[in-house]
Parts: structure tokens; C-alpha cells; sequence
């Protein structure tokens, strides 16, 4: 099965997924849109989670960074009067080295990710969507900015105006991802952000096309009006899209077959048929490791019968 990820809802499920699914079986296609380059090291915050998750390393109390990771380089180059866009932990910093070090001698970031992978000792496939620089750039009143510099530099707090990704259209898929396109018919989206978690990885040229002829489920990372977490629904309606279940199936239906939604939604299901996409409803709100393990039991039975 091939997973396409991006933020923190993404992650939880593949928490669960790992305890149906083989880990040699799944393939995690990451967004890279919202990498940044940190003091003289290349950030991949999405990359890292799933690897974080993975090797056990992740911190479940806010599904990023390493547990118990420790602040003292940060803390010292603040000292210092070097202030970093994001907080950096002293473990996490090391896999940001090794990653720079890898693309600086000469690897792709497809390549550094499958060395991370092997020291980690990741029996999954993680690959990024693309070798390419792609930037999810968000217009504010303030003017334009990074993602990360909106939502942690910022907090989120600006009113977006609009919200593109830089470099996307002479971005390519990665080998690694259309190989492993190639292979598998199943694709999951998971329940991330639609705009910057799951949006850059699907606007890659060409990738829509490949999805049409691949059986698709999305899981929506909307309950009603509101996202479950982060900054989902001000990016959505920056780009007029409904703050919903139905704004997500829309953004997807030229190539979604199914979208799983959860059943506290009190969107109406006939909805969706004018998508020309099916619905089926569970907990989607994964408070828990148990719950994310019974949604991709759900999930893994739809797709078994869609064959």
C-alpha cells in the first residue's frame, strides 16, 4: 500500500496501519513541500516524522520530534543572538546534519532518505515526492512568507490571502515514487492537510493522471467545519475551497473513489454522490493507538473489497 503523507494526522494513522500491514508493505510518499533550510542544514519535518515514527523515536505527545530530546544547541546559539525559525531539539539536529551532509556530497534527497532509513533501522519504504525544491509560499497582509514561517514563526495568526507552491511546476516525481507507483494499485491519503501536507505531492505533474487509474481512498482531516488540528481550514478557504468533508472530496474527486469521513460529521453522505465518489464513515478523531489501529483495519477491509 502506498501512503501519501504530510504533518501530524498522517503519522497517527500510519501508527496503526503498522500493526495490520507488514512494514516491508508500506510505502510512505512524503510531502517536502514544507522543508526549510535551518541553519545551514536542510529541515524536512514530514520526512522526519514518519521516520521518527517508524524507529520508535517519535515523541507521541506531539507527533514530532524525538522523545526526550534535549535543547542545548538551540539554546545556546540563542545565547549567541542566532534566533532559529524553529526550535530544534539536539537529536533531531543530528538527523538534519547527516541529511545536509548526504545532499552535500552529492546524493539526492531520495537517496539520503534511504541511508536515514537503513541507520534507523525503518523496515518501511519512505520516499519524498520529489528530488526537486518545492515551497509552499502563504500571501498574507504581512506579504509572503514560508509555511514555517506562518505557522511557527507566526503561530498561524495572519489572514491568508492565497497559498501557492514555488517550484511545482518544473518540480518532477521522483524515480523512487513512480516506480513504486508503477507496482502498486492501492493509494491511501491520509488525513492531512489537503492544501500543504497532501496538496504539493498531488499538483506534481502528472501525478493526478497516474491516481485516476489507481484506486484511491482519502481519509478527511475535517469534522464538520473545522479541521482536527493545525492550520487546515484558513488555507482551505484561501483557496475557496469548503471548509469540509465534501471541500476535501472535491479537491480529490478527479481521481478519489472513496473518502472516509467520521461518523460524528453531520454532513449529509448523498453529498458526495455528484463527486462520483463513495463514503463510508468510522472514528477518525485517533485519541488513541487502539482507535488508529481499528480505522486502518476499516481501511485495509475497504480496499479488499474494491477488488
Amino acid at each position: 500500500m502506498i501512503i501519501f503523507s504530510g504533518g501530524t494526522g498522517t503519522p497517527k494513522l500510519l501508527n496503526g496501519l503498522r500493526e495490520v500491514i507488514p512494514e516491508e508493505e508500506i510505502t510512505v510518499v512524503v510531502n517536502t513541500a514544507e522543508d526549510i533550510w535551518v541553519s545551514g542544514n536542510l529541515i524536512t519535518p514530514d520526512i522526519d516524522t514518519v521516520l521518527y515514527l517508524f524507529s520508535g523515536r517519535i515523541d507521541s505527545s506531539r507527533w514530532w520530534g524525538v522523545k526526550g530530546d534535549t535543547y542545548r544547541t538551540h539554546e545556546a546559539m540563542k545565547a549567541l543572538g542566532h534566533n532559529e525559525v524553529m526550535m530544534l531539539g539536539d537529536q533531531d539536529r543530528a538527523t538534519h546534519i547527516m541529511r545536509s551532509d548526504y545532499l552535500r556530497s552529492g546524493m539526492t534527497l531520495t537517496e539520503a532518505t534511504t541511508q536515514l532509513c537503513s541507520s534507523f533501522g525503518v523496515k518501511a519504504t519512505v520516499l519524498p515526492m520529489s528530488d526537486d525544491p518545492v515551497s509552499s509560499i502563504v500571501s498574507t497582509p504581512e506579504g509572503k512568507m514560508h509555511f514555517q514561517d506562518f505557522w511557527v514563526g507566526k503561530h498561524g495568526e495572519p489572514e491568508v490571502l492565497d497559498v501557492c507552491q514555488e517550484g511545482i511546476e518544473t518540480a518532477s516525481i521522483s524515480p523512487a515514487v513512480m516506480d513504486a507507483l508503477e507496482d502498486e494499485d492501492e493509494v491511501l491519503i491520509g488525513p492531512s492537510n489537503p492544501i500543504t501536507s497532501i496538496g504539493p505531492v498531488i499538483e506534481l505533474p502528472g501525478m493526478r493522471n497516474i491516481l485516476k487509474n489507481k484506486k484511491v481512498i482519502a481519509v478527511s482531516p475535517i469534522i464538520g467545519n473545522e479541521p482536527v488540528s493545525g492550520p487546515a481550514g484558513k488555507l482551505m478557504a484561501a483557496r475557496g475551497i469548503e471548509v469540509s468533508s465534501y471541500g476535501v472530496a472535491s479537491y480529490y474527486s478527479d481521481f478519489l473513489d472513496l473518502i472516509v469521513i467520521d461518523k460524528r460529521d453531520r454532513i449529509d453522505d448523498n453529498m458526495f454522490i455528484k463527486l462520483g465518489c463513495h463514503v463510508s464513515r468510522a472514528d477518525t478523531l485517533m485519541k488513541s493507538a487502539n482507535i488508529s489501529t481499528n480505522l486502518s483495519i476499516f481501511i485495509k477491509q475497504i480496499f479488499r473489497d474494491m477488488k
